[in-house]
């Protein structure tokens, strides 16, 4: 619906996103991030927002309905900018608000909030984000988890090449404990894989508080830090959680 169609305008849409009373955002179960959407004629990546708790109720049994498991969570007004300003890592860049009621309307989220990046940084440093990486890898997840025997459909198969193409590109965080050791996680069926970041919320989500540092490298570099017997990496475990067969290499 535009903004022409809706009983509400861009204007006071924004004005309400920031000052809200209460604010709810539909969360997929099978990412842990808000539902993500590309819209069908925008191709907006957006996220669904509501201000009333039936509303977003109402959405997340319609999702179901389409194989979709989802929940309602309430965001505080002391999470409301940090919120907005993590969706730019998560490579959304529209909001719907209100969607499928009378009040619906779409917003971009850069008129917002914007993102004060430093032009420069101080040696040594460097923002590590994967944004196009993080977005494929939720909408992959999401496909897949709403399946009852996941298989590799023909979407799949291509979120799955897009997603590979976008890892190859990436720079990532990789855990390192105090001893030098980099973590590895077992997986329900026994095998092994190495937690990979898209940025540092995934990784603070793992670490939380932890006296773990971050390594900074580059995805073609990291089948070289392989440990024996790990079968790949496990891309934000507390996350998208999405697993890449990638081959032990050596250092060359």
């Amino acid at each position: 619906m535009s903004e022409k169609e809706t009983k509400v305008t861009k204007q006071e849409t924004l004005a309400a996103l920031r000052n809200p009373g209460e604010l709810y955002v539909i969360m997929s179960a099978a990412t842990k991030m808000p539902f993500v959407k590309c819209d069908e004629e925008t191709f907006d990546d957006e996220i669904f927002l509501y201000y009333q708790m039936e509303d977003a109720k109402d959405k997340a049994r319609k999702l179901l309905d389409e194989k979709y498991v989802s929940a309602v969570a309430k965001l505080a007004k002391e999470q409301l900018l940090p919120f907005f300003t993590s969706l730019y890592i998560m490579g959304v860049n529209a909001l719907a608000v209100n969607s499928g009621t009378d009040m619906e309307i779409t917003v971009q989220l850069s008129d917002l909030v914007t993102r004060n990046i430093p032009k420069e940084l101080p040696e040594g440093k460097q923002i590590v984000e994967n944004p196009a990486l993080h977005l494929t890898a939720a909408y992959f997840m999401q496909e897949l988890r709403k399946q009852e025997q996941p298989q590799m459909t023909e979407e799949l198969k291509e979120l799955q090449e897009e997603l590979l193409a976008h890892y190859g590109k990436g720079t990532f965080l990789i855990p390192v404990e105090e001893n030098g050791q980099i973590p590895i996680l077992k997986q329900k069926d026994g095998s092994l894989y190495q937690p990979v970041f898209t940025d540092v919320l995934e990784f603070q989500k793992f670490t939380k508080g932890r006296p773990v540092r971050s390594a900074v490298v580059p995805g073609e570099k990291i089948a070289e830090l392989l440990m024996e017997d790990v079968k790949g990496v496990v891309l934000n475990p507390l996350g998208v959680n999405v697993q890449l067969q990638v081959a032990r290499r050596k250092r060359e």
